[in-house]
This record gives structure tokens, sequence and C-alpha cells, in this order.
């Protein structure tokens, strides 16, 4: 007759560690949550050519939904409001390229003399200067580069039809962004009542409130943004000035227009105004611009956009700072322009849909 073997007692409780159980749990959700962000952006990459028109215009409309919304308040029609809306940014921005060709025409004439002059002085410096380059050198220098031109005519017919194949797609897009806009403007709450339909009934109160919030988030980023584009501009319009630079307020007018686009505009406008200065004054007065451009970019990117805009939206300065270099690496210029009003609204999208939770505690933090 054999002896039972002992019991094995176990210890109560799970053999996982409950610590380890809630690492999955938000583990595999967070996985989740990756693969559809994975797939959102694999469908906004593919449909780009319609994606990022339809942003744009989304952009300019909270630009121009407080003087759409002063019109209607006025017992405008929506879609009479939405053209005279359109039709005020039309002549804003033509208004700024004719200032801009009127003084380039205006100031041609002596600019042609004085950039003569420039590139007389420029030659005479490199063949006395420290690099000692003398007109020999240069000769050379001009052969080996027009021979390479000679040599590479089909490489840059591609470039130039891949050129060319960019800017139709750039009218393009152009055209999709002005045409939404006006729609947006015009029909923007019949639209929007649509989609909120697509919600199931008891989400869409709660969706209503939080898109309502992400939207006048979304209109004080523009805001803000008009302000860092018109510092900007001041900036570079300050050394122009001082240098006594030809054309120094049509380098506020292209500073202002291409602020818009972060960093990137702020690069376009200072190399305008580094070339101008470099032909027209010297290598002095252009190394003394480019030091007023990388001022004005750093003010830019360290101090303009991270507080104004973020107070603007409601994000930590670090937050603007860090999803300006994450957009830029992800997609370029177009996602350093988008990321911004993207955080903007989703944050304040997310504040609105339980702002008890948000806001309530954050007055009782703020009141002690």
């Amino acid at each position: 007759m054999q002896t039972p073997r002992p019991r094995v007692r176990t210890a109560p409780g799970p053999r996982v560690p409950q610590g380890l159980i809630t690492a999955a749990e938000w583990g595999w959700r967070f996985l989740v949550l990756v693969g559809v962000a994975a797939i959102l952006w694999w469908l906004l990459t593919y449909f780009s050519g319609v994606a990022v028109p339809l942003a744009v215009a989304i952009l300019i409309t909270a630009l121009l939904s407080p003087l759409n919304s002063r019109l209607r308040g006025w017992r405008w029609p929506p879609v009479l409001a939405a053209i005279a809306t359109l039709a005020v940014m039309a002549l804003v921005v033509v208004g700024v390229f004719a200032a801009i060709g009127t003084q380039v025409v205006k100031e041609w004439p002596e600019l042609w003399t004085q950039a003569a002059a420039g590139v007389r002085s420029l030659l005479e410096w490199l063949a006395a200067g420290p690099l000692q380059i003398d007109q020999t050198q240069l000769a050379g220098y001009l052969a080996q580069f027009t021979e390479w031109v000679n040599n590479s005519k089909a490489e840059l017919a591609s470039v130039a039809a891949k050129a060319g194949v960019g800017v139709g797609h750039f009218l393009a897009g152009f055209a999709i962004a002005l045409i939404a806009t006006f729609f947006f403007l015009a029909s923007g709450d019949q639209i929007w009542n649509a989609l909120l339909k697509v919600v199931p009934r008891h989400y869409q109160v709660a969706t209503d409130r939080a898109s309502t919030r992400g939207w006048e988030s979304l209109v004080a980023y523009m805001r803000a943004q008009v302000l860092v584009a018109l510092v900007d501009a001041i900036g570079i319009l300050i050394g122009a000035l001082a240098l006594q630079l030809p054309m120094a307020w049509a380098l506020f007018a292209l500073t202002f227009v291409t602020a818009f686009v972060p960093v990137v505009g702020a690069v376009l406008a200072g190399t305008v105004a580094c070339a101008l200065a470099l032909v027209t004054h010297g290598p002095v007065s252009a190394l003394i611009m480019l030091a007023v451009t990388v001022l004005v970019m750093q003010a830019e990117g360290h101090f303009l956009q991270p507080i104004l805009l973020g107070r603007a939206v409601s994000l930590h300065p670090l937050a603007v700072l860090i999803g300006l270099a994450i957009g830029a690496t992800l997609a370029g210029i177009v996602g350093a322009l988008l990321v911004i009003p993207v955080l903007a609204f989703f944050v304040a999208f997310i504040r609105g849909l339980e702002p008890d939770r948000f806001i309530e505690p954050l007055r009782a933090d703020l009141s002690k």
C-alpha cells in the first residue's frame, strides 16, 4: 500500500505580479492606438494631395473666421459673408505683392547699379583678400561649372520636369484649399452637423462641446501665429533699414508672408536679405544680415513659438518645441506647419470631453 503524497499548498492570489498584469494591459492598448495612428498616417500620406489642401483650408478658415463671424453678426447671408471674407484676404495678398512689385520696379535700376558694383568689390576682395583667388582661378571655376552644366543636361531636364509637376500639384492643391475654405466659411455649421450625426447619439453633446473647444484653440493659434510672423518681419526690417538695404519694406512683406511656415519662412526671407546685402554692400553687410537672420530664427524657434503659441493653445512651451521638431522630422515643412495646430485642437478636444475632470482639479491646485 502506497503512502499518499503530501499536497503542496500554493500561495493565494495570481502567480503573475499585478504590476506586470497592469503593464501588459496598458501595453496592448498602447499598441492598438499606435496601430490605428499608423493606419491613419498611411491614409493621410497616400491621399496627401487632398489631405494637405484640406488641412491648409482649415487653417485659413480659422484665420478668417473672426471676420466671417462679424459679417454674419451684421445679418449678412452666409454665402455673401464667405465671399466678402475671401475677397478681403485676396485684396490684402494682392496689395502686399503689388507693393513689393512697385518697390522692386522703382528701385531696380539703382539695385542693378549697386549689384554690379558689389560684384566687382567681391571679385577684388577674393583676389586681394585672405583667399587669394585671382581671375585665372575664377575663370577656371567658371569653366568647370559650365562643363558640368553641359554634361548634366539630362539630369537638369529631369529636375526641371519634376519641378514642373510639383508646381502643377501645388496649383491644384491651392485650388482645392481655396474652394474648401469657401465652403467651410459659408456652410461650416451644416458640414459639422452632418458629420456629428455619425457619432452615437449619447456622445453627440460631449463631442460637439469638445470640438467647439478645439476650434476655439485653433483660432487662438492662428492669431498668435500672425503675431509671430509680424515680429519676424519687424526683425528683418530693422536689420535691412540699419544696413540701408534696398527694398527693405519688400523684405518685410516677404518675411511676414513666409513666416507662417515655421523656421523655413525665416530662412527663406533671411536668404533673400543676405543676398541683397552681399551684392549691394559687400560681404561684411551680408554677414551682419546673416547674424540678424539667425537671431530672428532663434527668437522664433526658442522664444516666440514656444511662449506665444504655447500660451495661445494652452500647451507647455517644451511641448511646442518638441512638437515642431517631431513634425519637421516626420513630414518636413508640412509637418512643421500642421503639428502645432493638430496638437492644439486635440488637447482642447480631450479637455472639452470631460471639462470637470480637467478644469476643477486645475482650479483646486491653483487655489492652494
